[in-house]
């Protein structure tokens, strides 16, 4: 028996192809672009072409994240807090608190052993402090978005990045490009202000350990470095952080299949 779990999410659609024992077959991520419908179905076929697997050997496919309600096709669709604990349950047993910072916003959940949340709480509807944030800094000040991580560990001088609002704070990066400061430096300052908002949210759940990061931002090895010396924890960060919420849903349609 075969399952997939889609995760629609504002920058990234991903998928994950697992069977009756959940060992994963196949997993795929893509750019969500503007129509959640075209990205699903693009996502969909290439998981298949991937595994070898026709769309027809599927015995359930479950949707989640924040465009889950326009998937097409789907067996049943079920919210990525559920997923992302079932997903980041799978993968590390021990964690008891999950940080999951997207596209478009941010999460800090609670489970218990066996996956099931416990307690959860979103940040507000702002950019700020997540994969958008990140993605407007990078554009100002013309870095590839993926060498943020490595270039923010050459720090050596620390800079405060205070303005909460992400076009201000565009502003304020600016501002010290015209004052010559470092361009690591400010990417540093960058993620101490993404890892502040992070830390604040997290602390509204009480962090218990072990504590795992979910989402795109967590392949910023700057930022995991930042928030483990602000949390004084391990982070645990899966090799494909990104498939977390799909993994989950793959496991939901599976579990909901066979009872």
């Amino acid at each position: 028996m075969l399952f997939v779990g889609i995760d629609i999410g504002a920058s990234s659609t991903d998928a994950v192809l697992i069977n009756e024992n959940k060992d994963i077959i196949a997993y795929n991520v893509i750019h969500t672009g503007a129509n959640h419908k075209i990205a699903a179905e693009k996502v969909l076929e290439e998981l298949c072409e991937k595994s070898g697997h026709g769309i027809n050997s599927i015995d359930a496919i479950v949707g989640t994240g924040y465009g889950r309600k326009n998937l097409e096709n789907i067996t049943w669709n079920i919210t990525e807090i559920t997923c992302h604990a079932k997903g980041t349950n799978y993968f590390f047993p021990s964690v008891r608190t999950i940080l999951d910072i997207g596209g478009q916003d941010s999460k800090a959940i609670k489970i218990d052993n066996y996956g099931n949340v416990t307690d959860f709480i979103m940040n507000e509807k702002c950019a700020a402090g997540t994969g958008r944030y990140l993605e407007a800094m990078a554009r100002v000040l013309e870095v590839d978005i993926k060498r943020m991580g490595e270039l923010s560990l050459l720090s050596t001088q620390n800079i405060q990045i205070s303005s909460v609002c992400t076009v201000f704070a565009e502003s304020e990066v600016i501002s010290k490009i015209a004052e010559e400061k470092k361009v690591e430096d400010i990417i540093n300052g960058i993620h101490n202000s993404v890892c502040l908002r992070a830390v604040a949210l997290l602390e509204k759940i009480i962090i218990e350990p072990d504590i795992a990061m979910t989402g795109g931002v967590a392949k910023n090895i700057g930022i995991i470095n930042n928030l483990q010396k602000m949390l004084g924890f391990e982070i645990k960060v899966y090799k494909e952080p990104q498939i977390i919420g799909a993994m989950g849903a793959a496991i939901y349609a599976l579990e909901k299949s066979i009872g």
